[in-house]
């Protein structure tokens, strides 16, 4: 763990913000597992070759964010899918579109696993009365299911998600709507993310936050530009660091 702000952790925060993906847990594994379950499916219906399908999806992909560009939407794999059939001159399809959106996040959820030392982190911050909220993009509805199936639906007090507050982070939004059903009135506020970009300077320039950016190996690129207040890897280091942190100075 790399401090570069020792002078903003003199006190407790009056509530922290996460991000969720790639930040509670290990995105990438996950989803390249679901694309296989996909492109399975069909190779075996239609004998699409699973190279072609990657060239499909990454085609589909792009052309759904280009056209909604920052909304919680541009992250939707159903439309994905949709386009990837409409690709291949198969149509819409809205069952097929269905039933492969079904089968990716199904595959998704098998595969994913929180980082270490998530929860016992979280337990500490909840026994040290520090509200939380899950700030996250894409829609609600999935990032509810992968909260509950990670069992952490007990540890915040509130989620929002890109699609409630109208705008994929960076936007302001996202972290003013967090604050409001806090009912945050004063105090250092802490963002813990692993986007430079959208959690650690957006959260920076929008409310102000102190970041803490968590550290995957196969993702993080050094942006001199934008400096986290703290650099860490484990969760488990991150929990030692805040229990020292004097309650009664909050």
């Amino acid at each position: 763990m790399k401090i570069n702000s020792a002078n903003h952790f003199e006190c407790l925060p009056a509530c922290i913000l996460f991000d969720l993906d790639n930040t509670l847990y290990e995105y990438n594994r996950p989803h390249e597992k679901a694309l296989v379950a996909v492109s399975d499916k069909l190779h075996h219906m239609f004998s699409i070759h699973p190279k072609h399908f990657s060239e499909i999806y990454i085609k589909a992909r792009l052309e759904i964010k280009a056209r909604l560009i920052n909304t919680a939407a541009s992250h939707s794999r159903l439309l994905y899918f949709q386009k990837c059939l409409e690709i291949m001159g198969l149509g819409s399809q809205p069952l097929l579109a269905l039933d492969l959106e079904q089968s990716y996040w199904i595959s998704f959820l098998k595969h994913a696993e929180l980082f270490d030392g998530v929860k016992e982190f979280l337990d500490s911050i909840r026994l040290l009365g520090i509200p939380s909220v899950i700030v996250t993009d894409l829609t609600a509805q999935i990032q509810f299911k992968k909260i509950t199936y990670f069992q952490l639906d007990r540890y915040f007090d509130y989620v929002v998600s890109s699609e409630e507050s109208g705008a994929d982070k960076p936007s302001k939004n996202i972290f003013e709507l967090a604050l409001e059903k806090v009912a945050y009135t004063s105090g250092p506020i802490w963002m813990i993310g692993d986007d430079a970009a959208k959690d650690i300077a957006g959260s920076k320039s929008a409310i102000n936050a102190i970041t803490l950016q968590k550290i995957n190996n196969s993702l993080y690129k050094d942006q001199e530009s934008i400096v986290p207040d703290i650099l860490f890897k484990d969760f488990e280091d991150l929990r030692h660091f805040v229990v020292k942190i004097q309650p009664d100075a909050k």
